[in-house]
């Protein structure tokens, strides 16, 4: 048994606008489950492929008041198209930002929200990543997360350090998924977080135990309305056990 990265689950203050921005910055399609909810995919995706994380935005009325642990890297191909990109996202609506990253080859942005995300220079690791080079996770200790998230799920780990570490889709498609050593230390519930599910004909109760015995914990909040299960990394991080679809 082992689950797999599906999505990115992003709160906003106003779901449809975020997601509309979000939706030009990919060349993705917008699609909606129900009021407060935008989900974002590939034009003729078959949910759930490995070829792409999707991202669901979520209305939640709380404004951003932190950093974000978790970010998107977008993929270029080339100077030019990094410079490309970053004047079309200024005139969706994103901003450049100053994280103390300092002189760097890629651009740190926000988009109208303020979440943070990068538009890498040019890397031949991402270019057939897609839109999305990597999901981001800020961490304290990058190998722990990687042996985690390596049993939790059936990705590959790469490369692992002690300041990095970075998965892939066993499938050798899609993002990467890279924990990032940082200084900050985790405040409150995540804005941005992943999603997991197991595969198909695999009981999520038996997953959710799995989970339990590599380092995930329970958040402890009531959960009796939802129909899937929230827990904790071994880091704090929330992240979400979806049914299998």
């Amino acid at each position: 048994m082992a689950t797999r990265l599906v999505q990115i689950n992003m709160k906003a203050q106003d779901d449809a606008a975020l997601g509309r921005f979000w939706a030009e910055a990919l060349g993705w399609g917008v699609d909606s489950e129900g009021p407060g909810v935008t989900n974002l995919e590939p034009a003729g995706f078959a949910y759930p492929d490995p070829a792409a994380v999707c991202i669901d935005l979520i209305a939640r009325p709380e404004p951003k008041t932190v950093k974000n642990r978790v970010h998107l890297d977008l993929a270029t191909t080339s100077t030019a198209h990094q410079a490309e990109l970053v004047a079309r996202l200024k005139d969706l609506g994103a901003t450049i930002a100053d994280v103390g990253h300092g002189d760097v080859p890629w651009t740190v942005m926000a988009d109208p929200e303020g979440n943070e995300f990068c538009v890498l220079e040019p890397r031949e690791i991402y270019r057939d990543t897609g839109p999305i080079a990597a999901v981001v996770v800020d961490c304290t200790d990058p190998r722990a997360m990687a042996r985690f998230w390596g049993e939790a799920m059936d990705w590959t780990v790469h490369e692992t350090a002690d300041d990095h570490a970075t998965m892939r889709s066993a499938h050798g498609v899609g993002p990467y998924l890279e924990f990032v050593r940082t200084p900050d230390t985790k405040s409150g519930w995540n804005r941005i977080h992943l999603d997991i599910s197991p595969y198909r004909g695999d009981n999520p109760a038996t997953e959710e135990a799995r989970l339990r015995a590599l380092g995930a914990s329970d958040p402890g909040i009531d959960q009796s309305a939802i129909s899937w299960r929230i827990l904790t990394d071994p880091e704090g991080n929330e992240f979400c056990l979806l049914s299998p679809r």
